[in-house]
Parts: C-alpha cells; sequence; structure tokens
C-alpha cells in the first residue's frame, strides 16, 4: 500500500509518501518507510502496467506531480517531477491510452495534460484548461476518464460541475464538450461509475448528498437524476463528504463523511439508477478524507485525517456490510490510501 499525506499542515507533520504492507488475513497495515523528496502527497494514481507510481505535491508554491518507479514495490526511486501548471494539484489520473497525466489543479480551478514517457516519467505538458465559476471561484478537484474511455471528465467543487472534454490523442489538447451544471452550492467533488459505465454518483461536499447520473458514452452525456443525502436526517452537525466508491459487483456504494466522521452504505437498485441509504459505521477516526476496497473488497481502509490514523474495516462482500474498526495505523495528516 502507498499512503500520502500532508507534510505542511500539523503538528508534527505528515511524511508525504510512504509504503506499508497489508496482511490479507487481518487486514492489518504496517508501515514500512517514507519516501524522500514527495511532500503533500495528497493524491496518488498508478501507471497502467502498475510499474509507476505518481504523485501531486499538492501544498507545494507552484503545485507539482512527480513519477515514481516501483518495479521494487517496496522502495519507490524517483524519475521525474513536473509543474502542474496550476496551484493545488489535488487530483491526478493515468488515460487508458497510457499516454498522458491528468492533473485537476483546485487552487485555481484548471486541468492540465502531461505525456508520459515511455519509462512513466512525466513529459512536458501539452495543454491546460480553467474553469470559471458562476457565484463561486472554480475549484477543479477530480479528473478522470469514463469507462468507455472516450471522454475525460472533470469534477469543480467551486463551479458547481462536471465538465466533459474529448482528449486529442495526438496532440494532447482538451476540447470541451459539455458543462453539466449542479445546483448552486452542491459542491460536487468526486464521481465514480458503476462497473457497467452507465450511471456516475457524484459526491457533493458542501451538501452532503449523491447525485446518480445516466451516463451514454456514445454522445459523453451526463444526465442528473436522483438526489440522496449521504447522512441520516438525525446526523449531529454539518458533514463534508469527501470519497465515493462502488463495489466490483455494483451491488453497493460508500462515501466518506467528515464531520458525523462515518462511512456511509448505499445499496444499489435498479440497475444503479437508484440508491437506498442502508446505514453508516463510525470511521474509527476523525475526518475521513479517503476511504479504498482491498483488492478482494473484504476491508475498506479510511484515512482519517485529523486523528492521524489510517482505520480498516471488515466488510461482508455479500451483504456489502461494514463492521467495526479492526485496527489502526498511525499517519500524521494522512490524505490518501492506494493499494498496488
Amino acid at each position: 500500500m502507498y499512503i500520502g499525506s500532508f507534510s505542511s499542515l500539523g503538528d508534527p507533520p505528515g511524511r508525504g509518501l510512504e509504503v506499508g504492507e497489508v496482511d490479507r488475513r487481518t487486514g492489518a497495515l504496517t508501515l514500512t518507510g517514507a519516501v524522500e523528496g514527495v511532500p503533500d502527497a495528497s493524491w496518488l494514481a498508478l501507471s497502467l502496467d502498475r510499474h509507476t507510481l505518481y504523485s501531486t505535491k499538492e501544498l507545494r508554491p507552484d503545485g507539482q506531480v512527480a513519477a515514481l518507479s516501483i518495479a521494487e514495490p517496496a522502495r519507490p526511486v524517483m524519475l521525474s517531477t513536473r509543474p502542474s501548471r496550476g496551484a493545488g494539484p489535488t487530483h491526478l489520473s493515468v488515460h487508458p491510452s497510457g499516454r498522458f497525466l491528468l492533473t485537476a489543479n483546485y487552487t485555481d480551478g484548471s486541468v492540465a495534460v502531461h505525456r508520459l514517457e515511455r519509462d512513466g516519467s512525466i513529459g512536458e505538458s501539452t495543454d491546460l484548461v480553467r474553469h470559471t465559476g458562476a457565484e463561486r471561484a472554480a475549484h477543479a478537484h477530480q479528473v478522470l476518464t469514463d469507462p468507455s474511455g472516450r471522454w475525460v471528465l472533470a469534477v469543480d467543487l467551486g463551479a458547481d460541475s462536471v465538465y466533459v472534454y474529448r482528449l486529442d490523442l495526438n496532440r494532447g489538447t482538451l476540447r470541451q464538450c459539455r458543462q453539466v451544471r449542479l445546483p448552486a452550492g452542491a459542491g460536487p467533488r468526486h464521481l465514480a461509475f458503476h462497473p457497467h459505465g452507465r450511471f456516475a454518483y457524484i459526491l457533493g461536499e458542501l451538501r452532503s448528498e449523491i447525485t446518480v447520473a445516466a451516463w451514454e458514452p456514445a454522445a459523453g452525456r451526463l444526465t442528473p437524476g436522483q438526489v440522496i443525502p449521504t447522512v441520516g436526517p438525525d446526523a449531529p452537525g454539518p458533514s463534508f463528504p469527501a470519497e465515493v466508491a462502488v463495489s466490483r459487483d455494483g451491488r453497493f456504494v460508500y462515501a466518506s463523511n467528515r464531520g458525523e466522521n462515518g462511512i456511509a452504505m448505499f445499496t444499489v437498485h435498479d440497475s444503479g439508477r437508484r440508491l437506498e441509504l442502508a446505514g453508516s459505521t463510525p470511521s474509527g477516526g476523525d475526518w475521513p478524507r479517503h476511504l479504498t476496497l482491498s483488492p478482494d473488497e473484504r476491508w475498506i481502509y479510511v484515512a482519517n485525517q485529523q486523528s492521524h490514523a489510517i482505520t480498516w474495516l471488515p466488510r461482508d462482500p455479500e451483504s456489502g456490510r461494514l463492521g467495526a474498526p479492526a485496527g489502526s495505523a498511525p499517519v500524521n495528516n494522512v490524505g490518501v490510501v492506494l493499494f498496488r
């Protein structure tokens, strides 16, 4: 497992990028060491062949993205660092062609494209697009490719929008095709697709809700539908959802709620069209910023940023239910966890 944390925040601060090993039977995480030169690693992603690890350096003054070789998984080696061409790079992903790295710059609401070299290192930037918010400053929070591989989607919290782009695979440039506007103040943060690729679940950070949207891959059209809260009516105080994940079988959706400090579980109905809130399980810490399912989907790992710990919760694959946290590992200002 690769673990990212904020090294410019907290007392003591995080260590940036760390490596850990996971016991598949017990779920226990053991930290094995930190990697130098990757401060403020707020998001991590793998190359298609899983031989290269990419990281944001979010809180650097100029914003940077880094590539590390993981030919030896426990010993990442720096390959290259490039400017992200914007402030606050908060998310990145590799295009399914394997030829481009996509980065969302939160602070100035932009999306950058970089070429990837054959050895996995990051080459020159080929494009930068900027969003504009109607009521608030734009804040691009996520950029990813749809399951069909035809479209690039950027989720912008400040613009209350999801932008749909075409990526020119020769020039590495983005062409905006659509802007899907959500209600003012929704604050969309991340989205996740249903495995069959016909619905997307858009997580709203500012309104504690998920918007279920139909996705038409032939046209690149996203049509919002059901809106469902991520917390129950008796939830104490405001919550700020951070991450959304879908089980591999498409039967369950999970969302982390910062504030309530819980992991909401939803059952999926009508082939993905409708969600039902089935309950919430305490995350075992404070401010659950990120969550991820283990490869066998029998555990969920949660990055509890303000209590400086990763917790792991057992999961029943049949019912989707989560159990109480089975353990924790200390990581200061933890932001993200990623399995290789």
